[in-house]
């Protein structure tokens, strides 16, 4: 058997990166195969063969359509928290990893940041600034606020012990009630007394529409809503509604659609701040995926079980 074959028996990973990247994270393990792919450009001949594979960040529908031709796979992981983009993709049998950790630390410190843009009215002075105005306001501060975290995974932790030292109080909602985090049905409850409704649930056919009207309407007037999870946990049409009668007001980082078209409603509303879906586009996201990947793929080769497994 020459060399070439022998390498070609090693199980092949596709990944967006060169593993050499991986180099301070623990490194690629030895006994793999590793090409770097990114199927939105081109598909190589070895697709049937791959066996783990590591789409690109930014997934579009060719890096998730190329999975069912990976007759060879068996795992998937991804480099984003959510995997709603992927999930009817990964065909039958296949394992998909969420990418859990990688962007707590990016996305918690846009939501802080959001947050506190927002109240301080730091998009009205920046507008200001652009027309050489001195716009002198009294602002509201983050300080004695209620802080309440739609969510309870590790990205909603991050948020509040990014929050928690600006003096607000902070409430966890999780799917279910448990010590120091409220259960979904308690919303209807907490809406009223919250000053900040920070969203970072997956999006799944229970949270799809979440913020319809009803929980808008139940909203303190003048309150802040910020979504960092999925554009369609939020119902537009209905904020659109909210922000025009001025009885909210908004920081999404995500939106429904998504890139928000020329002329879409949004843009004209009062009161709203767009961020162009960037919450885990900061220097703290590759040395954490890089992590997170070089760990996997080691727990992989040795036959461990593996981290952030859905449904797992």
């Amino acid at each position: 058997m020459t060399r070439t074959e022998r390498e070609d028996d090693r199980p092949l990973v596709w990944l967006p990166f060169d593993p050499a990247d991986l180099d301070d994270a623990g490194g690629a393990p030895d006994g793999l195969r590793y090409e770097v792919v990114d199927p939105t450009e081109s598909v190589p001949d070895s697709v049937e063969q791959v066996r783990l594979y590591v789409p690109p960040y930014r997934t579009d529908p060719a890096a998730a359509e190329v999975m069912a031709r990976m007759s060879s796979l068996e795992v998937v992981q991804t480099l984003t928290a959510g995997v709603d983009n992927l999930l009817d993709a990964v065909p039958d049998g296949v394992t998909l990893c969420s990418g859990r950790g990688i962007h707590d630390a990016s996305t918690a410190e846009l939501v802080l940041t959001l947050v506190l843009a927002s109240l301080r009215g730091v998009p009205g002075f920046v507008r200001a600034q652009d027309r050489a105005t001195w716009a002198f306001e009294w602002r509201p501060a983050l300080a004695d606020k209620h802080v309440v975290v739609v969510g309870a995974g590790a990205i909603a932790q991050a948020v509040e012990q990014r929050v928690r030292p600006f003096e607000a109080e902070v409430t966890l909602v999780g799917r279910t009630a448990r010590d120091d985090v409220r259960g979904i049905e308690d919303l209807p409850a907490l809406l009223p007394q919250a000053d900040v409704v920070v969203l970072v649930v997956p999006l799944t056919d229970e949270t799809r529409g979440l913020v319809d009207a009803d929980f808008l309407r139940a909203m303190r007037p003048g309150a802040l809503l910020v979504n960092a999870a999925r554009g369609a946990v939020v119902d537009t049409d209905a904020l659109v509604e909210a922000l025009r009668e001025e009885r909210v007001l908004a920081a999404l980082d995500v939106t429904d659609p998504e890139p928000l078209p020329d002329g879409h409603p949004l843009w004209g509303c009062p009161g709203l701040l767009v961020t162009p879906h960037v919450g885990g586009a900061s220097s703290a996201m590759w040395p954490r995926a890089h992590r997170l990947v070089s760990g996997q793929l080691h727990r992989w080769a040795a036959g461990e079980d593996l981290w952030n497994v859905v449904g797992g």
